[in-house]
């Protein structure tokens, strides 16, 4: 049955795809509350407590009053991701409420919607590499996204042009790199604005009133590089099969 948009939309939205963990409550399109944290043991052993305390001590309201809830999809941690997904998705599941994903990229990239250059999001994929996708913006709308991909930090400059505005977490690790390669001319986010912002990433939801229902908006896991593990297996792999 398609999701209906209630008169009073709450949202719970949340992101784990890097070391931080970003938590946001809207009601409507208004945010109620926002909180970051950056600890080892956020994912893992406080997520559902820092759930509980927002919603209980800072919304005013617990997770039953909720409507629907997001989540960072990927690219980013590969174990981040997978408790960040496993948490809303039994939440959904426990409450019977939708849950969908949005790309982690997405959750940097529309904190700079009124941009008037263009905007390359670059996540740190560690192996010299960088997630990346390039954003314009016309009026604080999104009107074009490049393809996401892993690939090198030059390369993701080529994508963008000399004169764009880069942010994430892999801009602030290839700073110099980027401001090399593209003569000084780089505009870089301040690093504040670096991580996937939980804010940012229930934008799609709260301008699309479909959103729940669409086919793309899916709770799945987008890593769109191997984890490290089957990396090393596939070369264990072919070195014994040599």
């Amino acid at each position: 049955m398609p999701w209906k948009r209630q008169n009073r939309l709450r949202l719970l939205s949340l992101s784990t795809a890097e070391h931080g963990c970003s938590l946001a409550v809207f009601e409507d399109k208004r945010l109620v509350c926002e909180e970051y944290w950056a600890d080892k043991q956020t994912h893992s052993k406080r997520l559902t407590a820092m759930v509980k305390n927002l919603l209980d001590n800072r919304a005013g309201f617990g997770l039953s009053a909720l409507d629907g809830f997001i989540a960072a999809r990927g690219p980013g941690s590969f174990t981040g991701l997978r408790i960040g997904l496993s948490v809303i998705k039994g939440l959904s599941y426990a409450l019977s409420k939708p849950c969908a994903g949005v790309s982690s990229l997405d959750g940097i990239a529309y904190r700079f919607s009124h941009a008037s250059v263009p905007v390359c999001i670059m996540m740190d994929a560690r192996r010299n590499e960088v997630y990346c996708a390039v954003y314009h913006f016309e009026r604080g709308e999104l009107v074009k996204k490049g393809n996401e991909r892993v690939c090198s930090p030059d390369q993701a400059v080529l994508l963008a042009g000399n004169e764009s505005l880069f942010a994430g977490s892999g801009a602030k690790a290839y700073h110099r790199v980027i401001s090399d390669l593209t003569d000084q001319k780089a505009i870089f986010s301040h690093e504040t604005m670096d991580y996937v912002s939980a804010s940012a990433l229930a934008r799609p939801a709260l301008v699309n009133a479909d959103f729940f229902d669409c086919p793309e908006n899916e709770l799945t896991p987008v890593y769109i590089r191997k984890s490290d593990a089957e990396i090393k297996f596939v070369e264990k792999t072919s070195i014994l099969t040599q």
